[in-house]
């Protein structure tokens, strides 16, 4: 038995068990697909059937997409990680931070964790008006001082610093530059058109509502995402937020995340999206204190998170992982990309990604 049936036959028995509603897990080996599967339910309601083509809005998984976005322009010379982001939008040097470098929001230590005041879920597609209000928001802490995860503010930060270099929004040099090329534009998406809001998998509250609730109200967690802009189903589904350009957060397919990571590590039927020397920069970890947002020391390189138990718990291995459990990984040392993404949301003990991981290297060593 080969590493797809392996894996298909455990999706199978989550889903068969009660584990999971719909998913899908993808890998790549040496740039090529080894596994894409799929299986479960899309929408309970109706009865569709996850397939390798349904949209899965993945969460914070959406964040190693635009840091990718950063590095293809950085590789292109039209910015830099060490420039101050008002360099390219002056505007944001207002509150005193005007020393916040693009480094400093990849690596989550730009000091406005913070989200605006106020903010509605409608606020979010006004792009314009949330750049004004992050623009306007004081510092925290000194940049590069300390890390605390950037959980909106990450987005448009780097989204703007895009569309002020580019002349394009994040969302189109997604498309344009990253998807395009590799054959995925129609799996991976900032705000998802109308047109593909019929191949979305509808979200379920699983245990991660618990996780939320057990997190103290005044705590900064609930600054850098106020509670009506949590991640949960009632969010997720929402037409008008999956349709706005929030590039904290993205949909896509397992395929498409995993062909990502791949092409950033290899060539990829023809496509590299960075050379080696490049890939080896922003990789190499910036901090691994503790995150004043999360609580945890998570070791942390220019965009992404390393050496996660869900990317396997390689020390080298990349990658971002999404509230509910979805993750997108590469792993340089074993040229080895994963994406799991489904709609069933849990927090650990009960989020499977770690054993997502674990099975999909298991399953490629044929151990399973």
């Amino acid at each position: 038995m080969g590493a797809q049936e392996r894996v298909q036959r455990y999706l199978d028995d989550l889903v068969d068990s009660g584990q999971e509603t719909g998913l899908q897990v993808a890998a790549y080996v040496r740039g090529r697909p080894v596994v894409d599967a799929a299986a479960g339910t899309a929408d309970p309601s109706t009865g569709r059937p996850v397939d390798h083509r349904t949209l899965f809005h993945s969460w914070s998984t959406g964040k190693g997409l635009s840091a990718t976005v950063i590095h293809v322009l950085a590789e292109r010379k039209l910015l830099d990680y060490g420039a101050p982001v008002a360099d390219y939008w002056p505007e944001f040097a207002a509150e005193g931070k005007h020393r916040v470098t693009v480094a400093h929001v990849l690596t989550h230590s730009a000091g406005v964790p913070q989200a605006p005041d106020g903010l509605t879920v409608a606020d979010l597609a006004d792009w314009d008006g949330m750049c004004a209000r992050v623009a306007a928001l004081p510092l925290l802490w000194e940049p590069g001082t300390a890390t605390g995860y950037h959980a909106l503010t990450f987005g448009y930060i780097l989204g703007e610093v895009v569309r002020r270099t580019t002349g394009r929004s994040i969302a189109e040099v997604l498309r344009e530059d990253v998807a395009e090329p590799l054959g995925i534009a129609d799996e991976l998406f900032f705000g998802v058109p109308a047109a593909y809001h019929d191949r979305l998998a509808r979200l379920e509250d699983g245990t991660w509502p618990d996780a939320l609730a057990a997190r103290h109200p005044d705590s900064l967690f609930f600054r850098a995402a106020p509670p009506a802009l949590q991640a949960g189903a009632a969010l997720g589904n929402r037409p008008d937020y999956l349709s706005a350009d929030v590039p904290c957060a993205a949909t896509m397919t397992a395929h498409a995340a995993a062909r990502l990571y791949a092409a950033l590590t290899r060539d990829v039927d023809g496509v590299r999206l960075v050379p080696a020397e490049r890939l080896a920069a922003l990789t190499a970890v910036a901090t691994a204190e503790v995150d004043l947002v999360l609580g945890a020391a998570i070791p942390k390189c220019l965009g992404y998170f390393r050496g996660l138990a869900e990317f396997g718990g390689r020390p080298g291995a990349f990658g971002s992982k999404g509230s509910g459990g979805s993750f997108a990984c590469a792993d340089p040392a074993g040229d080895l990309a994963i994406a799991f993404t489904h709609n069933r949301m849990a927090a650990p003990p009960h989020d499977l990604a770690a054993r997502i991981a674990g099975h999909v290297r298991d399953a490629l060593a044929g151990r399973r």
